[in-house]
């Protein structure tokens, strides 16, 4: 992917929200974005399992909305060297997979909002569904244990976000999308869930492209980039080894102030993907 020169707005004639963004992301890299808000240090330093790193007004969302040709913009996204803006909306959004922070079911079986179109036989959706983590996360003796013949309500209501999260993941496993974008899909679900999120992304999507809006810095802080915006610009993109040799950088800021500190640090030392 690359993006030149992105300039965004939600009306014709409202304000930029993005403005001269450019960056490429090499096929099958995972970059985080987030926002530093200095504001919030005090407050959130001492939490665990980490600070936030996002806030609305940042430009997280707006980038995610101009990737999706979802609000006005100028500037050209091309996406395996073909401009966006010359693309078939359905052919551009048919291959790209987004998880928000509040994913929408179908009303119907767990088999039909994994697989609508009944292109998978049962045991290629039980392998997403356990990819996701979603037996991980349920006892074997437990009752009510969600399977594909599971019912759904509209938009998922029986279900809680925890599940309804883990079940969006298991979609977007089915469907195997070249890119895969994480609206802060985890902001409001518990530490528990998170984590299995984050382990099966890490283990079943290696892949995918994969763009993360960052609630929390332990989400980010192994992704091969880190993507720092700030009131709609661009101000830091490297990997977050090199982020953090930055003296005076917003993610050194941001780490530095972190109860999880030597923890975040060491996620940066992990062994380079292939």
């Amino acid at each position: 992917m690359r993006v030149e020169n992105l300039d965004a707005k939600y009306s014709s004639d409202g304000p930029l929200v993005l403005k001269e963004v450019n960056f490429t992301i090499k096929s099958g890299e995972r970059v985080g974005v987030g926002k530093f808000f200095p504001q919030l240090q005090s407050v959130f330093s001492q939490a665990k399992p980490s600070f936030p790193v996002g806030r609305t007004g940042s430009g997280k969302s707006s980038l995610t909305l101009s990737l999706l040709r979802c609000i006005f913009t100028s500037g050209h996204v091309f996406y395996d060297g073909l401009d966006t803006g010359k693309l078939n909306l359905d052919a551009l959004r048919g291959n790209i997979t987004i998880i928000p922070q509040q994913p929408e079911l179908l009303s119907g079986s767990l088999r039909l909002n994994l697989d609508p179109f009944e292109q998978h036989d049962d045991a290629y959706l039980n392998d997403a569904l356990r990819a996701s983590g979603l037996f991980k996360l349920q006892e074997e003796s437990e009752e009510g244990r969600i399977t594909l013949d599971t019912p759904i309500s509209s938009g998922g209501g029986n279900l809680s976000l925890g599940q309804r999260q883990i079940i969006a993941l298991a979609r977007a496993i089915t469907r195997r999308s070249k890119i895969l974008i994480l609206d802060e899909a985890t902001a409001a679900v518990d530490y528990e869930t998170d984590t299995v999120i984050q382990e099966s992304i890490r283990r079943e999507l290696q892949d995918v492209t994969l763009i993360t809006v960052a609630h929390r810095l332990r989400t980010i802080m192994d992704a091969d980039k880190i993507m720092v915006l700030d009131s709609g610009r661009l101000v830091e993109f490297d990997t977050p080894k090199e982020l953090l040799k930055k003296k005076g950088g917003l993610l050194r800021s941001l780490v530095d102030e972190s109860a999880d500190k030597d923890e975040l640090i060491a996620m940066t030392e992990g062994p380079a993907r292939s």
